[in-house]
């Protein structure tokens, strides 16, 4: 590495040549080098890059600050959520001004019948409450603090939690008596982020990790004894992780094991510990299900949500828990309609899916029903605004006589309501408060249709001021993921309405690859149709211009993660397209990562992008997409990418290496940037004083490539 001349210039690295051949393919790799976060210079480059950053982002010092008080002053800082009933305590969360975290408090339920969730006053506590977790005192020392689990036994005396202090989700594991508030000697460190309690509170399961990362193992731990834990499950395979969990009766433990296109269940009576788990449909290549238990007519039996028998967007089957042979079919399979999850409480059965690009939620209530429910038995929960989100609520009591359910729209906060499944009737029990006199009607959101080059329409979802002047072409940011079938649905956002009310569109693009419009539209963004993905954002970007909704010079695009990728195929496809371009955590060296199986999750990522390291088709055909081999001679747009030193997920190489060859080889004069956290992970800084002032960084760098700032 060499040192800037001048205060403008980033640092440059140096080229370190590192052939790479594989299937008779040689790149070499001139910043390889940067791999090693250990070594002084790699450190001093990355350093060097933030220096450039601060120096090329001085000039936003007074909007980041404006639109971090924006962001402040329309959050209602002392607040508290709504209680959720658990056995013998309401549990709620209480964030107060100034304190950068949570605090978990419980209060006593009044009587067995009592299903009415206290009033609560933000700053007034609830009559016998206790605070049974204060992140902020776990926080305290640590530059990062990110909590895994959060677990309170089944008699509400015992909490298992676990804790990140560094950001390399490798967590450690504590318990605590909450009767008499003593910290167990029990410690176990280097796992995983979950923990699950045996029915009789003696055990505590929790999953250990092998050298790539992955979650390969379930253990059961003796509270309070120093006996060696108990391996229960193992799975040797590297393309499967595993979790465990509970049904929601409380009465099953499940294992679940899965691939990205195959899982296996296994459950064990929750109050027989020590026994041996079972699987419940064994494990087939490219079938995937999930397992609920339910009691109907009478009877107990495992609810499947599975792809089996060519259902495409999947089907839910009835399994009797004493004979897994004898499966029948509840909802049979539609295509265009996926089903995600079926609940299973007392008296209801509540199916999640999705159709039209939203999600929806359908209800079957068991007390109107004689015998097995059928697929006409479940009613859908309706809402008014077209482009909305719904789902459950937080339902921790299986014997709940109301359902709790969520909903919100890109304009709408969000909600929490009550719903009396025989009545229908809704009670609000909060809104997300928008302090400032923030008015839904001012704002507004509209579905739009893009066809991509084989003639697939690709929804797009814009949200705006109803008051934006359409007749000329707005700033806009067109924010995109496309991987792993991750949706992009309706939802709020307080610090949207910073760019909102400078006058920009905020655009979704609902692209192949992600899940929105089925099973189909997941797998043809993913392995050898990758390409899908990236073609259908520069469709939509396209679609966008040519509508007049906006134009190169104001159009930002965003994504992290895989969607970190999506930036930078696009910019090598299409850079003329956009003035600037945000990449958080970037996947960009992806070709590189999946041909190393001892990186973290590396093996198990191949159903996702397919197996380059063994099948060569596969390798060339990442090769030909991936953004960090394709860098090129070429008038690249302003990037700022955003990485972290300790993120396990996504390696800070990825973005390092990018960042030093688009410098090298852009033919514009627009900055690259590279921006890294030195003591955060994949999900980037912690604490939400800390996560406001990176978005008002974020939001500050975006308003001033969309022109935002000057129109």
């Amino acid at each position: 590495m060499t040192a800037a001349e001048s205060p403008v210039t980033p640092p440059v690295a140096k080229k370190v040549p590192a052939p790479r051949e594989h299937h008779g393919d040689v790149f070499v790799d001139q910043y390889e080098w940067l791999r090693d976060k250990d070594d002084p210079e790699v450190t001093a480059y990355l350093e060097g890059q933030n220096a450039f950053v601060e120096e090329q982002t001085a000039h936003l010092a007074s909007l980041r600050s404006d639109i971090f008080g924006e962001i402040k002053s329309r959050v209602q800082e002392t607040d508290m959520s709504v209680p959720t009933r658990s056995g013998r305590f309401w549990y709620f969360t209480r964030t107060t001004e100034g304190l950068a975290y949570g605090v978990r408090s419980r209060s006593p339920i009044r009587s067995d019948d009592d299903w009415t969730p206290p009033e609560v006053t933000p700053g007034v506590d609830l009559p016998g409450e206790q605070v049974f977790f204060d992140a902020n005192a776990e926080a305290e020392g640590h530059d990062f603090f990110s909590l895994g689990a959060l677990s309170v036994s089944h008699d509400g005396d015992w909490l298992a939690y676990s804790v990140d202090v560094k950001g390399d989700e490798r967590y450690t594991l504590r318990i605590k008596n909450l009767v008499t508030g003593e910290l167990l000697p029990d410690t176990i460190e280097n796992i995983s982020a979950g923990a699950t309690w045996s029915l009789d509170a003696k055990y505590v399961f929790y999953q250990t990790v092998d050298d790539a990362w992955r979650p390969d193992s379930v253990w059961r731990h003796e509270v309070g004894s120093a006996e060696p834990d108990v391996q229960v499950f193992h799975e040797p395979d590297e393309r499967y992780w595993v979790g465990i969990g509970t049904t929601q009766s409380d009465e099953y433990l499940v294992i679940g094991v899965g691939s990205k296109i195959t899982s296996e269940a296994y459950v064990l009576r929750a109050d027989d510990p020590t026994g041996e788990f079972v699987s419940v449909a064994g494990r087939t290549d490219g079938v995937e299900y999930s397992v609920e238990h339910a009691r109907i007519a009478d009877q107990d039996w495992f609810v499947l949500v599975h792809n089996d028998r060519g259902a495409v967007d999947f089907a839910v089957d009835l399994v009797p828990v004493d004979d897994f042979g004898a499966r029948r079919e509840l909802i049979p399979h539609q295509p265009g309609r996926r089903l995600e999850d079926v609940d299973c409480f007392r008296d209801y059965l509540v199916l999640s899916y999705r159709e039209a690009a939203l999600p929806r939620l359908a209800i079957a209530d068991l007390r109107s029903i004689d015998g097995l429910p059928t697929a006409d038995d479940f009613v859908e929960v309706t809402f008014d605004q077209e482009l909305r989100s719904a789902g459950l609520g937080a339902n921790a009591e299986w014997e709940t006589p109301k359902l709790r359910i969520g909903y919100g729209s890109y304009v709408d906060p969000s909600e929490i309501l009550d719903l009396d499944v025989a009545t229908g009737e809704r009670t609000l029990l909060r809104r997300q408060p928008v302090l400032g006199g923030y008015d839904p009607s001012d704002y507004t959101a509209v579905r739009e249709w893009a066809t991509a080059a084989d003639g697939t329409r690709i929804p797009v979802s814009l949200v705006f001021r109803r008051d934006l002047d359409l007749t000329t072409p707005s700033p806009m940011l067109l924010y995109g993921y496309g991987s792993y079938e991750t949706c992009l649905d309706p939802g709020f956002s307080v610090a949207r309405l910073s760019m909102l009310d400078r006058g920009m569109v905020m655009a979704f693009a609902h692209i192949r690859g992600g899940g929105e419009m089925g099973r189909l539209w997941y797998e043809n963004g993913k392995t050898l149709t990758k390409k899908n993905t990236f073609t259908d954002f520069v469709d939509v970007a396209r679609h966008l211009i040519d509508t007049g909704w906006t134009s190169p010079e104001h159009l930002v695009a965003e994504g992290g993660s895989a969607g970190g990728l999506l930036m930078g195929a696009v910019v090598n496809l299409a850079p003329e397209l956009f003035n600037g371009v945000l990449a958080a955590v970037p996947f960009v060296d992806a070709l590189n990562s999946i041909l190393d199986p001892s990186l973290p999750l590396t093996v198990i990522e191949w159903d996702e992008w397919g197996d380059p390291l063994h099948d060569p088709e596969v390798y060339a055909y990442m090769k030909s997409y991936t953004p960090y081999e394709n860098v090129g001679a070429k008038a690249y747009p302003s990037i700022l990418a955003e990485n972290s030193l300790h993120d396990t997920r996504v390696l800070f190489v990825e973005a390092a290496k990018w960042v030093a060859r688009l410098q090298e080889c852009t033919t514009s004069d627009n900055p690259i940037l590279l921006k890294t956290e030195m003591s955060a992970g994949h999900g980037g800084v912690s604490g939400r004083y800390k996560q406001w002032e990176e978005t008002a960084f974020e939001l500050s760098w975006i308003l001033e490539k969309a022109g935002a700032l000057t129109e």
